[in-house]
């Protein structure tokens, strides 16, 4: 029987600070208030985020930029609950995460949060159907309802002929296709997208952005991609720019002054 995380431990606080103007918390898909992230390595200390407001909304596509060590896998890894704050809270609909114990953050992994890695992570004894439904399999979906699901979202990212190959006889844009159809198995409010294009070509890349914005516009869900890539930015509604474990600034995309090979003000 599917474990649902107490309602006793929901948090029902206003917006973070930055929040955008005019939006109230009800908007938000996942917020992160005063979030420090401290990493002991002996007896020496690294701040990886140093309290971090955020608010990400429904149904929006922002992406998470700045320069290597800046904190864009730690908060990356924040948001989608797989690792928790020093100080401050995250929760992800309103739930803190922190305060789940492993029971419930595996029910909330399982099916708010879908996952994308750069590495695709799909398994290599599996064909792509069987990588799709297994998420759904432990979901506890019967297997015949969890075969046609996946059937009919591979068949929506383009791999309808694909179904029955493993991934040794699928191309880098095709495993990833996989993991983009894998991770929206439980039908998740959120997508978490770990640099989806670093391991590919220009033109598959870009394939690869433009389906997730499809995705996006198509079922409302929240895209959160931490990235390089700024071929990003064409699909973003916002950019969040990070460095030195500080939101240094956050952007609409019709707000910044792109350049070839440049955006204004990244340095």
């Amino acid at each position: 029987m599917t474990h649902e995380p107490d309602a006793d431990k929901t948090d029902h606080r206003e917006g973070a600070e930055g929040a955008r103007q005019g939006v109230t918390a009800g908007d938000a898909v996942v917020r992160a208030v005063g979030v420090t992230k401290v990493y002991r390595m002996g007896k020496n200390t690294i701040s990886a985020l140093k309290g971090i407001d955020l608010e990400i909304y429904r149904g929006e596509y922002l992406s998470i930029m700045g320069p290597s060590g800046s904190g864009k896998t730690t908060l990356f890894n924040m948001v989608g609950g797989l690792d928790v704050p020093s100080e401050g809270a995250v929760y992800i609909d309103e739930v803190d995460v922190s305060q789940l114990d492993s029971y419930e953050l595996a029910w909330l992994r399982c099916r708010k949060v879908g996952y994308i890695f750069q590495t695709f992570n799909i398994l290599p004894v599996l064909t792509a159907l069987e990588n799709v439904t297994l998420p759904m399999v432990f979901a506890g979906i019967p297997p015949a309802e969890a075969r046609d699901k996946g059937e009919q979202i591979l068949k929506r990212v383009g791999l309808g002929e694909r179904m029955t190959h493993r991934p040794f006889e699928l191309s880098g844009g095709q495993q990833q296709r996989v993991a983009i159809a894998r991770s929206m198995a439980n039908d998740p409010a959120i997508i978490l997208a770990d640099e989806p294009t670093g391991n590919l070509d220009l033109k598959t890349g870009t394939e690869i952005i433009n389906l997730l914005l499809e995705l996006k516009e198509e079922l409302s869900v929240t895209v959160i991609s931490a990235t390089h890539d700024m071929k990003m930015l064409s699909a973003s509604d916002r950019i969040l720019w990070l460095r030195d474990g500080q939101v240094q600034r956050i952007e609409r995309r019709e707000d910044l002054d792109i350049e070839v090979g440049a955006v204004d003000g990244e340095s």
